[in-house]
């Protein structure tokens, strides 16, 4: 079988950690969920923002340079009260803020493979985003090549399913009705160095 591959990269990118804990330091995860691939399919193709699943999108790589840690201002999700002292019935809320140090991926690159060379063209005239709006990869090339020399592009890719050995729960799919995500983790080559394909 061939794919249609798009090359997108950018100068940084951030991919939310699933588990979300305020645990004072996170690193970015580094693959892909189901629900982020969807995401991307639906930005790509808003034709399927009514369909449920992934249907255009076979395959996907991503791999980065380096870690680059960032300090973020979080809020806790409860209110601390406090009365006002001298004002009846008078109270102060506030949330609880703390600081967070999360890592974002430098210069990454992400490859997503069509089997149809029109979805593949479509795709590589789309910019995309790793989770966050602010946070953009572009497309710098569109190749066909065999799955074969696909299965050798360096990166990690997440196989998705729950019946896989070695599978992990990845996270919770807002998609569908918050349903749990499983995969197991492929990481090709030295993934987190600078790599490219000739």
């Amino acid at each position: 079988m061939d794919y249609h591959v798009v090359k997108y990269t950018g100068p940084f990118g951030f991919i939310k950690p699933w588990t979300a804990v305020r645990d004072g330091e996170t690193f970015s995860q580094q693959f892909l969920t189901p629900s982020i691939i969807e995401g991307m399919e639906k930005k790509l193709f808003p034709e399927l923002l009514s369909e449920q699943g992934i249907f255009k999108i076979k395959r996907h790589r991503l791999a980065y340079n380096g870690l680059a840690r960032q300090m973020e201002v979080i809020q806790g999700a409860d209110y601390e009260t406090k009365k006002i002292k001298g004002q009846k019935a008078k109270v102060k809320m506030r949330r609880q803020q703390g600081i967070l140090f999360r890592s974002v991926l430098l210069n990454p690159i992400l490859y997503l493979a069509f089997e149809s060379l029109p979805d593949a063209e479509i795709a590589a005239q789309q910019h995309l985003c790793l989770c966050r709006n602010e946070d953009l990869v572009y497309p710098t090339d569109l190749r066909s090549m065999p799955e074969t020399e696909f299965e050798e592009l360096v990166g990690f890719e997440l196989q998705f399913g729950e019946h896989l050995d070695e599978a992990f729960l990845v996270g919770y799919n807002r998609y569908h009705q918050a349903a749990p995500m499983y995969g197991r983790l492929e990481i090709i080559g030295d993934a987190s160095q600078f790599h490219d394909y000739a």
